[in-house]
């Protein structure tokens, strides 16, 4: 499985990274069928017509578009000290079904500036792993305040580990809705934090009886997200 995000638009090519691997490390060659997605819910047939490790080409054989779901997840969640702990949480997160995941900077964070790159090649590798055509979206960091003022969502949850709060996201998470859950960091959100989204109307929801680590709870409140709509 190779990964083409705009076949749609005429380009007929793999990039650099994807010839080298397809041709190099597979040793395909010309006259050879390939399987491409997109990552908008593309999938296709290809054969190669010129096997340049540097640009192999390839012509369409036939296309077919992946079924829309009719709900959108999307996570937001706090940067982990720790880079392979957030990896980590990309890779599973595509692979179980996540359309968007934003990065906040909060008041306890303590990774507070990172770039995306290596984020978003972890999900193409998931996405072609596990045979899917959807990419999620990945956006750049941004800080607490300007997030939860932004963001568009038809129902906005932050997960806060209070005993106080009977109110479960499994059990208020609506089926077939745009949801957007938000995880904090290690140290957690501050009362500050808490209060400013109450004001915009983020509704506060526990993921469950335990204490979690911030890329699980990330991983968790995905799975919710997917059970409620399986």
């Amino acid at each position: 499985m190779f990964y083409q995000p705009g076949i749609a638009q005429g380009v007929l090519h793999l990039d650099p990274s994807e010839s080298r691997h397809c041709i190099k490390v597979l040793r395909k060659g010309v006259g050879e069928k390939i399987h491409i997605v997109d990552g908008t819910g593309g999938f296709y047939q290809a054969e190669i017509t010129n096997d340049d490790p540097k640009q192999c080409t390839f012509k369409i054989l036939g296309a077919d578009q992946s079924t829309k779901r009719n709900y959108y997840v999307h996570i937001a969640i706090a940067p982990t000290k720790n880079m392979d702990r957030l990896e980590w949480f990309i890779e599973k997160a595509t692979e179980i079904g996540v359309d968007e995941v934003s990065l906040v900077i909060c008041q306890n964070s303590e990774r507070r500036t990172l770039k995306t790159d290596r984020l978003e090649k972890k999900a193409i590798a998931a996405m072609k792993q596990c045979l899917k055509a959807e990419l999620p979206e990945i956006n750049p960091a941004l800080d607490f305040k300007r997030f939860i003022q932004n963001v568009k969502a038809s129902h906005k949850y932050i997960a806060y580990v209070d005993s106080e709060n009977p109110k479960t996201l499994y059990g208020i998470l609506p089926p077939a809705s745009h949801s957007c859950i938000l995880i904090g960091p290690e140290g957690d959100f501050s009362k500050e934090e808490l209060l400013s989204a109450n004001e915009q109307g983020w509704t506060k929801v526990s993921l469950g009886p335990n204490r979690l680590r911030t890329e699980t709870a990330g991983l968790v409140a995905c799975h919710i997200s997917n059970l409620v709509n399986s």
